[in-house]
């Protein structure tokens, strides 16, 4: 179905006619690209930039250039694109923002990745804080530099320059455009041999030439401060490799001579093929449980043997390649770590001589599996043994040290099975399993076939419609209420802190989302016209919270415009001998809240009890509370959501969304909450990291958790109290690193002897009198987003 611009005619009469057109001949290219959500946001993105006031050659720049960015790496960056110019406007002039478009289909098309783009993005508006006048001659210069830099490479060449011509202007724009001895020098420095998106397709070529499959692959960006990238992995089912490597030199003349080298292209071979090698021969996790750091390192190397043995088998010509690699040989180390490599060598290359016991034992080992290298439980059983019988040595082994230095190798980190293991991925990667299998399928497909009257909890598919299916009949309930069983969504896996043994418990709790139950809007009337005197004294405090427009920020050296008084009084200054304020620049700068909240409800069984010498309970208070909140929050704007949450154990925490942010507060939200009811325990760590996990999604600049209970946590299947509240601390420190502030409104009297241990001095509030968390409620909110 074609999408017409005439469609979004709210979203382009603000523009000027001569933009207009500018994005009616753009348009076609821009549906080839879009998607109707993505039109939207594309449109948006444009009409936000109207709203800055630095020009039409600004807007006509996006209009352009954003679908040439969505092209490269899909349409998901255009937001980030849009916000990163927004947060430019403050700092910069239109100009500068105009050349950051027109260049990022370049930084797209060199990146190759989103998530690398991102990273960009972020650079972007660090240099532009350090160094403002050497990003336009950077930018430039933008496609030379990409040509010879990774992303890390460029970030290290732009912030030396930042730093060594902080105050010295015209020295900082000769270094950024590549005119200066020092800026040619850094660049020469910094330079890698080959770049991965100048050699992705002839990879990709090479892969489906072995494999006759395609294979999809990613470039992941070293850590910024140094040269090294990292390691290659898989994950998702992607190929991650680095975006760049350098030629290997091959110390021994066995491996082609004295100081010659290996180039990049090769080693991006060897590294691709050796993670495709792992796609194909590991048809089955590898579990992890019961083995310690050794045991798992060893048999990562016996697994690597496993599948490069099954490739060259294939292809023999790979072995050679792999070879040449492998460096290491008995005279170098004594440490674990040597031992390692020097196992991995002796497994791939039967020329490869070394006395040690340990390494002949591995040698006997893989050779006796002979035919049953299919199966990777041969790597198991290997490793384990050679792990065993390494212990003799008393050699100690460090993780973070004793690593394989052959540069090709990934981390392993695809084939080892916790239980966080993604099923569904799995069965797409063609995993053997007897699980049940969630299909998808469409009303007609499900209509037409036949019924299976004995299927239950056995059956291998589980066949699950996009929305409800309702009878022919005006019944009000759909089949699935009216003779199924309720929908669960798919697990979300969380790891539980044991402070017990100082570990985390990886996977342990099991947060399963459950539909909110509707019920009686009238509810939520009531609420309203009972606390129409509350609602009447937050009316001020609100208008206060709402964002007031475009303020003026004066006496700057460096703005947007000249501030006329200021310039005057210079003059005045320098006509009578005295020194001038230089400060005669302003910027306007419009005033915004960028806040996400989430508030999310305890459930539990308690809150049904009653508050004393009243006739009602503690879900009513909070149903109250959560009611004014949101129409306190839905009048100043602020994206919000409201779930709920309750508990039976580790294996069942359920979880419901009530309204979610990208949802309006309307009707539906409004029943849900008059439905919601209080049952079963108060398992908090597992569901703040469920809510963290949507809140985290969110753009926002500033994220706020707003916890209301009124206990501490417990669960039926844990008797020492002090386990949940350690998991939960440590579940509140983990949001306070992903940048989320978690806060505590406890109803509980009892809240002070443990609350501030786990959410912190000054992140919680007890409620004494409970009968007022209506009214404290809303003015908490607007104390904690002000």
């Amino acid at each position: 179905m074609a999408i017409n611009l005439e469609d979004y005619q709210e979203l382009t009469e603000s523009l000027s006619p001569g933009l207009q057109e500018t994005l009616r001949a753009a348009w076609h290219e821009a549906t080839k690209v879009f998607s109707a959500r993505g039109l939207d946001n594309y449109l948006k993105g444009a009409a936000a930039l109207k709203t800055l006031g630095k020009g039409d050659d600004l807007i006509a720049t996006w209009i352009e250039q954003a679908p040439l960015v969505a092209k490269e790496i899909g349409e998901d960056i255009i937001l980030d694109l849009m916000q990163t110019a927004l947060e430019l406007a403050s700092k910069t002039s239109g100009a500068v923002i105009e050349l950051v478009l027109s260049t990022a289909p370049t930084a797209a098309n060199r990146l190759g990745d989103e998530v690398l783009f991102r990273a960009y993005l972020q650079f972007l508006n660090t240099l532009l804080s350090q160094a403002p006048r050497g990003v336009r001659p950077m930018l430039e210069n933008l496609e030379k530099l990409f040509s010879q830099l990774t992303l890390g490479g460029l970030r290290r060449w732009a912030l030396w320059g930042a730093h060594a011509h902080r105050t010295n202007y015209p020295e900082q724009a000769n270094y950024f455009s590549l005119q200066s001895k020092e800026s040619q020098a850094m660049l020469q420095k910094e330079r890698k041999g080959t770049l991965f998106i100048d050699v992705q397709r002839r990879i990709n070529m090479y892969l489906r030439a072995l494999w006759a499959r395609d294979f999809f692959m990613k470039p992941t960006s070293g850590d910024f401060e140094t040269r090294e990238g990292y390691r290659p992995y898989v994950e998702g089912y992607f190929i991650h490799l680095p975006d760049a490597y350098d030629d290997f030199t091959l110390p021994s003349p066995a491996s082609g001579g004295e100081g010659s080298k290996l180039p990049g292209l090769e080693m991006y071979r060897a590294a691709a093929a050796h993670s495709a090698a792992h796609i194909v021969y590991t048809r089955d996790p590898i579990s992890a449980e019961s083995l310690n750091p050794w045991q798992m390192a060893v048999i990562g190397v016996i697994e690597d043997a496993r599948v490069e043995t099954l490739a060259v088998r294939k292809f023999p010509g790979l072995k050679q390649r792999w070879s040449a690699l492998h460096t290491i040989d008995s005279t170098q180390g004594k440490s674990a770590g040597d031992y390692l490599n020097r196992l991995a060598r002796a497994l791939l290359d039967e020329g490869y001589q070394d006395d040690d016991t340990w390494i002949a034992q591995g040698r006997l080992l893989f050779r006796q599996a002979g035919d049953s290298l299919d199966s990777n439980q041969v790597s198991w059983d290997i490793g384990v043994q050679l792990a065993h019988a390494f212990m003799e040595k008393r050699i100690p082994f460090n993780p973070r040290s004793d690593l394989l230095t052959v540069p090709y190798r990934d981390d392993n980190r695809y084939f080892w099975e916790f239980e966080e293991f993604d099923l569904e991925k799995s069965i797409a990667a063609g995993y053997d399993t007897v699980k049940q299998v969630r299909k998808h399928v469409s009303l007609m497909e499900f209509a037409n076939e036949i019924d299976v009257e004995n299927a239950g909890d056995d059956a291998e598919e589980i066949w699950v419609l996009g929305t409800e299916l309702f009878p022919y009949e005006d019944m009000g309930k759909s089949f699935n209420e009216l003779e199924g069983k309720e929908p669960v969504s798919e697990p979300y896996h969380y790891s539980e802190w044991d402070y017990q043994i100082q570990l985390e418990r990886p996977a342990w709790a099991t947060v399963l989302e459950k539909r909110a139950k509707a019920g009686d809007l009238q509810l939520i009337d009531d609420i309203t016209s009972q606390h129409k005197r509350t609602i009447g004294r937050l009316k001020f405090l609100l208008d206060a919270l709402q964002p007031q427009g475009v303020t003026r920020i004066r006496k700057l050296e460096d703005g947007d415009e000249v501030d006329v008084n200021a310039a005057i009084r210079a003059m005045i200054d320098i006509r009578m001998g005295q020194q001038p304020d230089p400060r005669i620049m302003m910027r306007s700068v419009r005033k915004v809240r960028d806040i996400s909240v989430m508030v999310l409800l305890d459930l539990s069984e308690s809150t049904n009890e009653k508050v004393g010498g009243q006739d009602y309970s503690v879900l009513d208070l909070q149903r109250q509370a959560t009611v004014l909140l949101a129409d306190a929050i839905n009048k100043i704007g602020d994206p919000f959501a409201i779930h709920g949450f309750c508990s039976d154990g580790r294996h069942n925490v359920e979880y419901s969304r009530f309204k979610d942010f990208d949802q309006p507060y309307n009707d539906v939200p409004k029943s849900r909450l008059a439905g919601m009811s209080g049952q079963l325990s108060t398992r908090m760590g597992a569901a703040i990291r469920h809510a963290g996990h949507y809140l985290r999604q969110q753009k926002s600049a500033k994220k706020l958790l707003l916890v209301i209970t009124d206990g501490e946590p417990a669960d039926v299947d844990v008797r020492d109290p002090q386990y949940l509240r350690y998991d939960t601390k440590k579940a509140v420190e983990e949001m306070a690193r992903c940048g989320v502030t978690t806060f505590c409104m406890s109803l509980d009297p009892r809240a002070d002897q443990y609350v501030s241990r786990i959410f912190g001095a000054k992140n919680y509030m007890v409620v004494d009198h409970v009968e007022r968390l209506p009214e404290k409620l809303p003015v908490l909110y607007a104390g904690l987003t002000r």
